[in-house]
């Protein structure tokens, strides 16, 4: 039963609509709250995290909620502050290529609002109809368009924040060109909220590109040593690919009716640039590969359902099965490694499973679906396989009951105490996002 006296007291903080006492605690994916807030301004973040710093509540943050299944060892909180109603532009100066927005703002508005200023933000998070601004970069979330414009560590130039005692500051600042003290952005991009409550962005923008294609050169043979051959001579060339991604098999399938290995090479520049880049992969690939090119709009649509892959925490499951994603950081040509790895464990746990990863930044994706014991023992053997290639796995998306079994970030890093430091000057009542992040903070 929910306590009065905390209803009570919420209640003299928002306005009664913006209470909502009916929040589950029983998510499938946890990270809930006895009471769901939703404020609409920084000021009221700011008192919603003073009151319950104060009076010993632990809070919950949640944007878009894509990210629900990602981290968390704690079913529910007392307040799960949702920032799905603080949303907005709050400044764009289209001369300077920066943007300025409210955290709650769905990451697709923010796109349809810059592309009518022929301008963008160069990340490609999953899920871009339901995920945050916030969301993204509190998660430090990219796509496989990370190789051409980089990650949200390289967008960001400044932020406002909330800390847990309701104090607002500022991070970096609104101008390409700030160079003055430490990089503080840095600190809380990929933090999982567990620092502050982050309230406003500032974005370093990038131009529209005039044209726009996608190859994708599927390899029938699956011949690994031809796939690394062909992107060796790739990536020692001139060409400039913004996205260089293999799928394996079943996930190319599913995407290009082709059952075998296809990398996705992504060129996005002026027309006659992209097309000379064309015909320079046309040109460098093995004969036995097949090669088929989308253009403009074809293109886009392949990236609009690429990025709908995996598991979306904001929509309820209507599998029976469970279902699971990890990302995987290797060295780039390792990535081979893991694809092929994938591969092997689908077939000898009987799971299934679509895999991509980035021959260029080293990252991978792999979702799973299957039977919860089959879905550990995966993580498990995938683990052990990605750390004798120095690499780690990460698990971001896994049902609150398997979190207990699995440990979602693997063993904690040797720079542990320094994180668990930051942790407990700025957040000495752990009251956001507790036990979210490494190691349990």
């Amino acid at each position: 039963m929910i306590a009065e006296k905390l209803l009570a007291d919420l209640k003299l903080i928002l306005a009664e609509e913006q209470v909502n006492e009916e929040e589950a605690s029983a998510h499938p994916l946890g990270n809930s709250g006895q009471v769901e807030v939703y404020p609409k301004s920084e000021e009221e973040i700011s008192s919603i995290l003073k009151y319950a710093n104060e009076n010993g509540k632990k809070i919950s943050v949640i944007g878009g909620g894509t990210k629900r299944g990602f981290g968390g060892l704690v079913e529910s909180a007392d307040i799960l502050l949702s920032l799905s109603n603080y949303k907005g532009i709050v400044e764009h100066t289209a001369g300077d290529m920066t943007v300025t927005v409210k955290a709650g703002t769905l990451f697709e508005e923010l796109q349809e609002y810059l592309a009518k200023h022929n301008q963008q933000v160069s990340l490609d998070p999953p899920w871009h109809t339901y995920a945050t601004i916030g969301g993204v970069i509190a998660a430090n979330e990219s796509g496989p368009k990370r190789l051409g414009y980089g990650s949200a560590r390289d967008v960001v130039i400044g932020m406002k924040l909330v800390y847990p005692d309701g104090t607002v500051i500022r991070s970096g600042g609104k101008v390409v060109k700030n160079v003055a003290g430490y990089d503080m952005n840095k600190l809380f991009i990929g933090s999982m909220g567990t620092l502050a409550v982050i309230s406003e962005i500032t974005l370093k923008l990038c131009p529209l590109a005039k044209f726009e294609s996608l190859a994708l050169v599927a390899f029938p043979k699956e011949d690994l040593q031809e796939i690394r051959t062909f992107v060796t001579t790739l990536l020692d060339s001139m060409m400039e690919p913004v996205a260089l991604e293999l799928l394996n098999s079943s996930l190319s399938q599913k995407l290009t009716n082709q059952p075998s290995y296809t990398l996705a090479i992504s060129f996005e520049d002026v027309e006659s640039a992209v097309r000379y880049q064309e015909n320079f992969i046309k040109s460098i690939k093995p004969l036995n590969a097949e090669i088929t090119v989308l253009q403009q709009q074809a293109a886009r649509m392949f990236w609009n359902e690429f990025y709908q892959l995996g598991a979306n925490g904001a929509v309820p499951s209507i599998n029976k099965e469970t279902e699971a994603t990890l990302k995987i950081g290797v060295t780039n040509f390792d990535v081979l490694n893991v694809i092929k790895e994938s591969e092997e464990f689908r077939q000898s746990h009987q799971v299934e499973i679509d895999a991509h990863g980035g021959l260029g930044h080293g990252l991978c994706q792999i979702y799973i679906k299957g039977a919860s014991e089959s879905i550990i023992s995966v993580i498990s053997k995938m683990r052990h396989s990605v750390a004798s290639l120095g690499g780690y796995v990460v698990v971001k998306h896994l049902p609150f009951v398997l979190r207990q079994k699995v440990s979602v970030w693997g063993e904690p890093p040797a720079h542990f105490c320094l994180l668990e430091g930051i942790k407990s000057k700025v957040d000495p009542n752990r009251v956001l996002n507790d036990k979210r992040f490494v190691g349990g903070i």
